[in-house]
């Protein structure tokens, strides 16, 4: 695919391709029916899905029933919320009670959830209608989309390629226009990678920001849930339906929510960028760099101040966050390793293994240090808004080139491509993915704005303003 093979998007007499907000807007104003939009996703999804492998279940049937629901509720008067009728799919780890939640893997291949994910209930009581379930990696552990049990999910902008993962459904969906928006999780980059892979915008929140109760856990100091979607402005609609306290997950912050849509509309005027002097800028393939440097620039013009700004040691940061994740994921699953270790794949097996040979100790230094580190990324972004950095190093390569298992091998591909998110995730940051340009081969780039802790509302700011002067979110890959 060639990068004169993008198109825009314009005013579309196909639903499917309106933004999340363009089309709870439209349904509430009767202009579009929930069954028109949920039958354009299916539609599309007939047609992708065996190309794309985007989805693990598709429930046609159960939603056009649901959307049927949904309008003659509207036409009485009885909208239910903000998303009213809008058909959404999500990443096949939220509990859905009454539903197979396979997490992507064999072990769970026929497990009926007994209960339903805060985060999801929060958007079925928003007025959403369920379309199935989307592919992931086997138990969220790993970053590029392959599945030894249901097959690679693939690139929309080209199937030979990875989407990211662990939320690998999720950012092919969103980018194929199958889903107006899906859940995805980020534990180590599973929403920033499939949106920096797929020309996606995505939103990995600050821990306890959104509840993470009845979503399949991973790393109990980690885990973290957010949205991927068209735009900036969706992620904040979404954000803002998800965000607050719960009974079920006391780590979920209370108080009051922000009005996060209405952070979208602020201007870029005033706000101060930091551009990383090194780690982030290392190494970069030539069109990332490209992307990044095309984003100063156009930010800049829009009335941003960009500022360099030099970052404690990222790097020890990352070697952090991945062991707290192996020793956590490790004791997770330790019950499963034990009775069926053979009903796991290859490097997901491995990678959990390896969790076990992290000593108690080393494990609680990790964690120990984490409140320091966190005390001196503050001291060096005083003053900044956000940081500007690039969501990986290169382009999303071929499903061949990262197929590699279980080998020895595997981990180092894996560190590499994870190498510029799992920083944040260690210190627990909100950040803010955006699409922000292509290769040469038509692959999207995409750019990652970190902030301080809760301050999810200055990011979507500075996202949604980006997207006010650039047109890369609006860009569509060849029609399924």
């Amino acid at each position: 695919m060639s990068a004169s093979s993008l198109r825009l998007s314009s005013a579309p007499s196909d639903p499917a391709l309106l933004t999340l907000t363009e089309v709870a807007a439209a349904i509430a104003a009767r202009r579009v029916s929930s069954r028109e939009a949920t039958q354009a996703c299916l539609a599309r999804i007939e047609r992708a899905q065996p190309r794309l492998n985007a989805f693990l279940s598709i429930e046609a049937e159960t939603a056009l029933a649901a959307a049927d629901a949904a309008d003659a509720a509207l036409a009485r008067g009885a909208a239910a919320g903000p998303l009213h009728g809008v058909p959404l799919a999500h990443k096949d780890m939220y509990y859905d009670a009454g539903h197979v939640t396979t997490c992507g893997s064999k072990i769970r291949g026929d497990w009926v959830a007994p209960t339903t994910a805060t985060a999801l209930q929060r958007l079925k009581d928003a007025g959403t209608v369920r379309l199935g379930a989307l592919h992931m990696v086997e138990f969220a552990y790993g970053p590029t989309g392959h599945n030894p049990h249901f097959g690679p999910a693939r690139n929309a902008w080209n199937p030979d390629h990875v989407t990211g993962g662990s939320s690998s459904g999720s950012g092919t969906a969103v980018a194929a226009r199958l889903t107006y928006a899906a859940l995805g999780s980020d534990t180590g980059g599973s929403i920033r990678l499939p949106a920096h892979f797929c020309g996606v915008s995505g939103l990995k929140t600050t821990v306890g920001r959104i509840s993470r109760a009845g979503a399949m856990p991973l790393s109990q100091t980690l885990d973290t849930v957010g949205p991927l979607a068209r735009t900036v402005e969706d992620c904040a609609l979404l954000l803002g339906l998800m965000a607050g306290a719960d009974p079920a997950d006391p780590t979920a912050l209370g108080g009051p929510v922000p009005d996060y849509l209405a952070a979208t509309r602020a201007p870029l005027a005033g706000r101060t960028i930091g551009i990383p002097q090194s780690f982030y800028v290392d190494d970069l393939d030539p069109d990332v760099a490209a992307a990044f440097d095309a984003a100063i620039a156009t930010l800049e013009r829009a009335g941003a101040r960009i500022v360099p700004v030099v970052l404690p040691d990222q790097a020890r940061l990352s070697a952090a966050s991945t062991l707290i994740l192996v020793a956590e994921a490790a004791a997770h699953h330790a019950h499963w390793l034990k009775a069926r270790p053979e009903e796991y794949g290859a490097q997901v097996r491995a990678r959990l293994e390896n969790g076990f040979a992290i000593p108690a100790v080393t494990y609680l230094e990790a964690l120990g240090w984490r409140g320091p580190a966190l005390a001196a990324h503050l001291d060096a972004v005083a003053g900044l808004d956000a940081v500007l950095a690039p969501g990986a190093p290169m382009p999303a390569p071929t499903i061949a080139e990262t197929d590699l298992g279980g080998a020895p091998d595997a981990e180092a591909m894996i560190q590499r491509l994870t190498r510029f998110t799992r920083p944040v995730n260690y210190l627990g940051l909100p950040a803010v993915s955006v699409p922000a340009g292509f290769t040469a081969a038509g692959l999207p780039v995409g750019l990652q704005l970190i902030g301080r802790p809760f301050e999810e509302a200055v990011l979507l700011s500075i996202g949604a303003a980006f997207q006010r002067e650039t047109d890369f979110h609006t860009r569509l890959p060849e029609a399924p």
